[in-house]
Formats: structure tokens, sequence, C-alpha cells
């Protein structure tokens, strides 16, 4: 009897949601990312989230302190995870954020003056960008994708006290393909390279709440970019 190797089942799962995330990306823009969002999410319960074993939440980095658990709740738990990733997202913006402004500025040839946007338009995409776009898609691909392929194939490499394996390369190959069939465009396969850090993220905090807030980051950043040097929105 011959089995199917590890990766198989988590890559074909991803590929069925990519195909129906592609469809549900060409609805009209009011309702196609949150019927994108809704769908990483469905997923992501089916798999995850609809078990009561605390234990399985927790290795998909899914309890978000806790609220996922079928335990009651600890508020002091919850502020704490929260806390933690907020320090681990604002610390690596701070590091990796302004080498993407001046990359920004490489890759685009800009030449006009840089014109700050009012704080309000950052402040109306901000939960958008958190709950719509960067909580579905790590619970999805860091949460489950990642953790699953992890389990299929152990990680072999220590980095700044994270463990890494194929898994994370993999996760973040079928992120930038994910991009790109809901947009052809090949500048969506960048996303590649922030995915990686999304993933550091993941297994050094064991969670996904840090890369949550850290992706939500890029994306607010990007646009607040996009915005400040007259590219339209």
């Amino acid at each position: 009897m011959t089995h199917s190797p590890p990766w198989q089942k988590p890559v074909a799962i991803t590929a069925g949601t990519t195909f129906v995330v592609a469809l549900l990306s060409r609805l009209p823009d009011s309702y196609s990312a949150t019927a994108v969002g809704f769908a990483f999410l469905a997923v992501t319960y089916i798999l995850v989230l609809r078990s009561d074993d605390s234990a399985k939440i927790a290795r998909h980095g899914l309890s978000f302190g806790g609220l996922f658990d079928p335990e009651p709740l600890s508020l002091s738990r919850i502020a704490r995870d929260t806390g933690t990733a907020l320090l681990w997202a604002l610390g690596l913006a701070l590091i990796f954020l302004p080498a993407f402004w001046v990359g920004f500025l490489w890759w685009w040839r800009i030449r006009v003056p840089f014109h700050a946007p009012p704080a309000s338009s950052l402040g109306s995409d901000l939960s958008g960008q958190l709950l719509v776009i960067a909580l579905p898609e790590e619970a999805f691909y860091r949460g489950y994708l990642q953790s699953a392929l992890d389990e299929a194939y152990k990680p072999r490499w220590r980095v700044f006290g994270a463990e890494l394996g194929p898994g994370l390369l993999l996760t973040s190959t079928l992120f930038a393909l994910g991009h790109l069939f809901t947009e052809f465009n090949a500048a969506r396969l960048a996303v590649f390279f922030p995915s990686l850090v999304f993933g550091y993220l993941r297994s050094r905090t064991r969670g996904v709440g840090a890369g949550l807030i850290f992706h939500a980051l890029c994306n607010l950043f990007a646009s607040y970019l996009g915005q400040s040097y007259g590219f339209p929105r």
C-alpha cells in the first residue's frame, strides 16, 4: 500500500482554496475582499478552529490568547499575548519598513516630492486591513498551512530564535502564487519576501498574532507611500 507524500494534502487544500478565492476576487470591488476573507476564515474554521482540542488550536498558532480555546477566557493572558504580538510587529516594522521605503523609491523611479495624505485615510483602512485581509490570510497560510507543512517536514534551521524549515519556503511560494491568481500581475509575486517575515514571526512567537499585525502594517505603509507619491488608490 502506497502512502501519499505528507505535503500533498495541505498543498491540495491550498490549491482548492486558491481556486475558490480567485473566483471570489472577480466579484465587484465592494464585495470581493470580504468574500475572499470569509473564504479563508471558513476553511481555517473547518480544518482547525471548530475542534474542541485546545492543543490542536495552539499547535496551529490560532489560540489568540485563548479566544478560540474551549477554556474560560483569561484577560491577563489576552493582554499579555496581544502586547507581545504588538512588540514583535512594531519592532520588525522599524527594521523593515524604512528599507521598503528606499526600495519603493528605487523600484518606481520616483522623482516627485513626498506629500503626506491625511491620517484619517489610514485610520479608515486600519480595521479592513486587520480583519478583512491580514487576519484571514494569516489564519490560513501561517496558521493552517505552515503548521501542517512544518509537521510534515520538521524545521531544520534555527534563525534568530525561530525553528524554520521547508514549510516556510513552500508556504511563501503558495502565498505568492495565490496573490498572482487573484490578479494576473507578476509584481504580485513580490509578496513572497514579506511572507518569509510573517512565517518567521509565526515560528518565533508560536502564534499568528504578531504576523497578523505586521502584515497589516506592511499593507498600510505601502498604501501610505502610494498616496504620498500620487499613486491612484
